[in-house]
């Protein structure tokens, strides 16, 4: 049983090390690419004589707290009026229905082409929605924003010459928060979500390899769209699927770096944990229908590594889930076999990869202007404290991978937001908030108990090599729980 143990626990941390190593080679590619090509970073914003017509597909479904500042901010676009129109595909329930048709009147009337799009039924979620939308859409270009975005009024001039290469087919934009100084959570959230916006991104298209439609924020050639199959809901991230079968069929993304969509993270636990788990999950559907299709296409096989890490990165969640628990009863276990615990000192180079990672993302790309010294306390004080509820989140992000590698089907579940933009707004009595109690709060609850008894047992037995491990464990999930049961009752 010990020898099982120890295989368990090596194996583990071996997958995250190779999930960590590839990470690193995403950051060489970065490093290089803005050490010699500086100049490819920057956005086009060039005048053009002949302006494309676009078509602004907005996905909306139960947003009454954003979907007004949402569409006034579209309707600011420094771009001809008769040259685009906006399409609110408006699947909501509720109040936002009776809204949004209120802001579309009101726009029509100033002479906008603005239409409010609604269906019978919500199938297929959101890609249901863009799909059925694609059918009224007269746009040569697509783009798309979801409710919490605010977009700036330059995007499309920004975006569209990028689509006089006639292999491109999307251009991404970098996500911004608004709200990233509201609390702990959004700080967190932003600390992760800009290191796939520098480094994966970017990196990936550095290195030539598959970068990804981040589902807002972009803006899609129709013949791209529709060459690649259209939109498809047999997972739960069509914006990663489509964007793969359309690269697997020649068509090219550009990402840019340099221009920032902003956007409000959410600012409540169990509105982050429904996105992470339909992030998590989608991610492992795709993996499961799309890396068949990578290997047997014409990709190098350096290519088809990288999209396979990319594919299989929620995973990652999983190795870390179950290093976690086997860390416990391995504290006796190396015991019993007289096992030298300093040969895991091998698998901190995960450690080190990460860090390089999130420390480039975070204090040299220059997000934010804000002193070197300053960017750089900010990170030493939030990464121990990001590590520990990622660690926290892997229960949660685990059961989403399993669902998604078995095929389980589960509903598209929108993340809510509020409407958050600084320190005085909060979201207490508003609707949207969590009203079921998922069993996993209370298993995360359990978790911090188990690694705190794992805390005193190696004390006990005078075995401190996972000390520090079950620390950040049981913050991790202690914290992960009492959020999400402090924000399950403000209902």
């Amino acid at each position: 049983m010990s020898y099982i143990i120890l295989i368990i626990y090596i194996a583990a941390l071996a997958y995250i090390t190779i999930y960590c190593l590839s990470q690193l080679h995403l950051l060489y590619h970065y490093k290089k690419n803005h050490w010699y090509k500086k100049n490819d970073f920057q956005n086009l914003t060039t005048q053009s004589d002949s302006f494309p017509f676009v078509t602004i597909q907005l996905p909306i479904f139960n947003e009454m707290y954003v979907v007004e500042r949402l569409i006034d901010k579209v309707v600011e676009f420094d771009y001809p009026k008769d040259r685009y129109e906006i399409h609110l595909l408006d699947d909501s329930t509720d109040e936002t229905l009776e809204i949004s048709q209120r802001k579309v009147n009101e726009y029509k009337a100033k002479g906008f082409n603005i239409e409010l799009l609604t269906r019978e039924d919500r199938k297929g979620y959101k890609a249901g929605a863009l799909k059925e939308g694609m059918k009224k859409a007269k746009g040569e270009f697509i783009a798309i924003f979801d409710a919490d975005f605010l977009p700036k009024k330059d995007f499309l001039k920004a975006t569209i010459p990028h689509f006089k290469d006639e292999k491109v087919g999307i251009v991404q934009t970098r996500w911004e928060h608004i709200n990233q100084d509201y609390s702990i959570i959004t700080k967190l959230q932003a600390l992760q979500l800009n290191v796939h916006f520098t480094v994966e991104q970017s990196g990936r298209k550095a290195g030539n390899f598959m970068l990804q439609f981040n589902g807002t924020a972009g803006i899609w050639r129709r013949e791209t769209i529709e060459d690649a199959g259209g939109w498809e809901a047999d997972t739960l991230t069509e914006d990663l699927d489509l964007s793969y079968r359309a690269q697997l069929k020649g068509w090219q993304i550009i990402y840019l770096e340099k221009f920032g969509s902003p956007a409000e993270l959410p600012a409540e636990m169990n509105g982050l944990k429904s996105q992470q788990f339909r992030w998590m999950k989608g991610g492992a559907e795709n993996a499961r229908k799309l890396l068949p299709k990578v290997w047997k296409s014409q990709l190098n096989f350096s290519q088809k590594i990288q999209a396979t890490s990319h594919l299989m990165s929620s995973g990652v969640f999983l190795f870390v889930f179950v290093a976690g628990v086997f860390s416990v009863p391995l504290i006796f276990a190396i015991k019993s076999l007289g096992f030298d615990s300093r040969y895991f000192g091998v698998f901190l180079i995960s450690l080190l990869c990460v860090i390089s990672v999130y420390y480039v993302a975070n204090v040299q790309a220059e997000l934010k202007k804000e002193s070197y010294g300053k960017m750089l306390l900010k990170f030493v004080l939030l990464f121990p404290i990001f590590l520990s509820l990622s660690m926290g989140l892997s229960l949660h992000n685990t059961v989403a991978v399993i669902q998604g590698y078995i095929g389980k089907k589960s509903p598209f579940i929108r993340t809510p937001k509020f409407n958050i933009k600084g320190l005085a707004d909060n979201f207490n009595k508003r609707n949207y908030l969590a009203r079921k109690l998922p069993w996993t709060t209370i298993v995360e609850g359990l978790l911090a108990i188990y690694f705190l008894g794992g805390i005193l047992g190696g004390l006990y037995i005078d075995n401190t090599a996972f000390l520090l491990f079950h620390v950040l464990l049981a913050f991790g999930f202690g914290t992960i729980c009492f959020y999400s049961i402090r924000h399950f009752r403000m209902k």
